[in-house]
């Protein structure tokens, strides 16, 4: 809201200067490759976390037809890891993985993807893990599974999760025209029954739950494939109602049709609701929440806010390009959250870019973005899929890790410069200590800046941990959540450079 102020203010004929881009450093990192043969052209997520205590987030990176590996963080004068995977992550078939509290006794577990039977394990402290015990009642098929998201309904100890499916591996007339089901699996007390089958089903790559309407109930937003294996199929949004169900045209859902690949959420309008980026192949999509339609109506936004992110910004290869992980975070701590879209063609596509660069949309004053992936040292032209935007070494400035397809996985750390910045974290009760579906507020001169507490989005990958607030050049703000039922902690004030925990 202040920022359409300052564009009502401006003086006629002012310039507003570009964001500065921030310079990332490849980090020197144990090769690891996701690979494999066509079930593995989709997926290569990253999960970022902390599994032994220190606050910084170790990544778990996909490896597909490869081992999944784990990097232990060693940070100390700048970003470094170190492979140390224990046995039981150590899985083939691994398309990605997201970390989240299940068990609710504040140590982190993970929702590991796969072609093949998903797995959740428990986390035991010092980055040991172990499988669930069978009373949870957990039970994968042989799926081939490329998207995940959970939430905590009102009243369950819990959470519910939903597996994004891609093609029916069983179904002997595929793989066209035969896209699986989501699976959602909700609790009945203290474990899972079998899964409620989402149907239709449209080869779903990103799923997110998100409370867009800030009701206090989160829905399902599903991001598809379609083209590819069926006819007729759309994004889809589903009601989590006593029986989840599709939201239609009347309550103010737009059909949207793209080679859907990842989402990401996040008000950048500045109204405290969600907006959100979508990835495909051929178009990359930014849409406004519209609160005035009364339902879950978003409008695109692409071509006036810059981006489009549609084609190759380096090299000579005109064709579209393909977009996966998508996420928004401040690299350069302006307090305005930038855009980063992982790239790169889905093995030989002939009628997309093979020369595909990253991109990084950095956002100024106005909400205008522009690409500046190669002044960051960011714009690789390998085959990415997954990523993590995250603060690596809790300096204040978020860095970068990238999964990339038959390419070594990459690591940049972000060299900094001048905003400041805050890590907060965010502590709820059991059993969703994670506090996942609460708001975070964080308030400057210049404006409120909101997140959203959620699992989910991306493409095959999660974080979970710290949030980083960009502070411009602020030298405090003040800082409040709203829990996942409603109650409302009090302002307060925070310095910067801190680490802010927020206990329930």
């Amino acid at each position: 809201m202040l920022r359409k102020l300052m564009v009502l203010i401006a003086l006629p004929g002012l310039a507003v200067a570009e964001p500065m881009a921030p310079r990332f450093a490849p980090v020197q990192i144990a090769p690891h490759v996701y690979d494999g043969g066509w079930e593995h052209f989709v997926g290569g997520g990253v999960a970022a976390f902390d599994c032994d205590g220190d606050r910084l987030p170790e990544l778990y990176a996909a490896g597909g037809s490869n081992p999944a590996t784990l990097f232990r963080n060693r940070s100390e004068e700048g970003v470094a890891f170190e492979a140390q995977t224990p046995e039981i992550l150590m899985i083939k078939g691994v398309t990605g993985a997201y970390p989240l509290d299940i068990d609710g006794d504040g140590i982190l577990d993970l929702a590991v993807l796969r072609v093949g039977q998903d797995r959740l394990l428990r986390g035991l402290g010092n980055c040991a893990f172990e499988a669930f015990d069978p009373a949870l009642g957990f039970a994968s098929g042989d799926h081939w599974t490329t998207a995940f998201s959970a939430t905590w309904e009102a009243g369950q100890s819990l959470p519910t999760l939903a597996f994004g499916t891609y093609v029916d591996r069983s179904d002997p007339e595929g793989p066209f025209e035969a896209c699986d089901d989501t699976l959602l699996y909700r609790p009945t007390g203290t474990s899972y029954g079998p899964a409620i089958r989402l149907t239709p089903g449209f080869c779903a790559l990103s799923m997110l739950f998100s409370d867009w309407n800030r009701s206090g109930r989160a829905d399902l937003r599903v991001s598809n494939d379609r083209h590819y294996y069926v006819r007729g199929g759309q994004e889809q949004m589903w009601a989590m109602e006593e029986m989840p169900r599709l939201y239609g045209q009347d309550e103010g859902w737009q059909p949207y049709s793209i080679w859907g690949m990842g989402i990401a959420s996040r008000d950048v309008t500045g109204d405290g609701l969600p907006d959100v980026y979508l990835t495909s192949m051929g178009d990359q999509k930014f849409q406004e929440f519209d609160a005035e339609a009364g339902g879950p109506t978003w409008r695109d936004a692409t071509y006036a806010r810059g981006t489009t992110a549609h084609r190759p910004h380096l090299g000579s290869d005109g064709r579209p390009s393909t977009g996966w992980h998508a996420a928004f975070g401040d690299v350069n701590n302006d307090g305005l959250d930038d855009i980063f879209v992982a790239k790169g063609n889905v093995e030989q596509m002939p009628d997309a870019a093979m020369e595909d660069p990253n991109s990084l949309l950095m956002q100024d004053s106005e909400g205008q973005f522009t690409e500046q992936a190669a002044e960051a040292g960011v714009a690789s032209m390998a085959r990415a899929r997954g990523a993590a935007l995250v603060d690596l070494d809790n300096d204040g400035w978020l860095d970068l890790a990238v999964v990339n397809r038959r390419a070594a996985l990459e690591v940049y750390e972000n060299t900094g410069g001048e905003g400041q910045s805050v890590l907060v974290e965010v502590i709820g009760n059991a059993p969703n200590s994670g506090a996942v579906g609460s708001f975070v507020e964080l308030r400057t001169e210049s404006g409120v800046q909101t997140r959203e507490i959620m699992i989910g989005g991306g493409h095959a990958s999660g974080h979970a941990g710290l949030q980083h607030f960009g502070l411009g050049d602020a030298a405090r703000a003040e800082l409040r959540v709203i829990w996942p039922d409603g109650e409302t902690s009090d302002w307060q004030e925070v310095e910067a450079g801190e680490i802010v925990s927020v206990s329930r």
